[in-house]
């Protein structure tokens, strides 16, 4: 019995020097940092004028990062603050905070910034500066987090190529008033910096996709909800097929969802088109959906 006693301490031990367990006053002051950051973190969505947006996204980005610089603040949840999306990446080697702040119907931007797990605990931190709106085509771009695209992200997912680490980033953007935006990009890090877009996608060119864009963006009529999501089942990333309602599909506010089924599956180090995810007949009064799979709940579902 002692040795079993024994062995679970050190099983104990070993489990939280690998976590690398927040000091108890740390935790307190982080607690502390956390319930001083909700107020603005509620005003950069509920705030009726563009200039409380402003002071609440300044003034929660200061108070976010000072937090962050608290040793050990990688494993702390922050979950109270429900309007930053806070997601960790699957194998645990970061962890990527979004948000979003509208200035005005039209123009509605993204801050995020990724925080690296660090051995000692301490802070480093990659801004994430939104250039989508300086940007000629988003579809086309690759760049630093200094030249980040913009979106909330609501799920990470990791693929393996050549021993390389691949971080595949499915993110919604309410891009202006007609119109919004799910968005499909690979992160990776070159020299340990983080490098957003490339060469991961292998798409047909039709009227509504681009050809083997740098990252996949899927533009929809502002009232419509297609879903974009990781299926784990099918292991795909899959998503609704679009088509304009008015005959117009070059006028991306016209696209709606018409229940059928694209996706993507991680193939040799890219994603690969698959026209149609779902073969079968479908069910009289029901869609070809598959088992849906839970977004963030700390953002809007959409």
């Amino acid at each position: 019995m002692k040795t079993i006693l024994l062995l679970a301490l050190c099983i104990g031990f070993m489990i939280s020097l690998d976590a690398q367990p927040i000091l108890p006053a740390d935790f307190k002051l982080l607690k502390a940092k956390e319930d001083s950051m909700k107020t603005p973190a509620s005003t950069l969505i509920q705030g009726i004028n563009a200039s409380d947006r402003f002071k609440a996204d300044s003034l929660l980005t200061k108070m976010l990062v000072r937090a962050l610089m608290i040793p050990n603040s990688f494993y702390y949840p922050f979950d109270s603050i429900y309007t930053v999306s806070k997601l960790y990446a699957p194998d645990s080697s970061f962890r990527i905070y979004t948000w979003q702040m509208v200035i005005n119907d039209n123009i509605i931007r993204q801050h995020g910034a990724i925080q690296m797990k660090t051995n000692d605990g301490r802070l480093k931190l990659f801004p994430l500066i939104d250039k989508s709106d300086v940007t000629v085509n988003m579809e086309d771009t690759v760049g630093n987090n200094y030249g980040w695209m913009g979106a909330v992200y609501y799920k990470v997912l990791l693929n393996k190529y050549q021993d390389k680490s691949y971080y595949t980033l499915l993110g919604y953007d309410e891009n202006n008033i007609r119109s919004n935006k799910k968005i499909v990009e690979v992160l990776r890090f070159e020299n340990n910096q983080p490098l957003f877009g490339g060469p991961f996608f292998s798409v047909p060119s039709n009227t509504l996709k681009v050809k083997n864009p740098a990252r996949f963006i899927m533009e929809f009529k502002k009232e419509a909800g297609p879903r974009l999501n990781y299926d784990n089942e099918l292991n795909m990333i899959v998503f609704e097929h679009l088509v304009s309602e008015s005959n117009e599909p070059n006028k991306k506010w016209t696209l709606i969802g018409d229940g059928d089924y694209e996706g993507f599956k991680w193939q040799s180090g890219r994603w690969i088109y698959v026209s149609k995810v779902f073969h079968e007949m479908t069910p009289e009064g029901k869609e070809p959906v598959p088992v849906p799979v839970k977004e963030n709940k700390e953002i809007k579902e959409n």
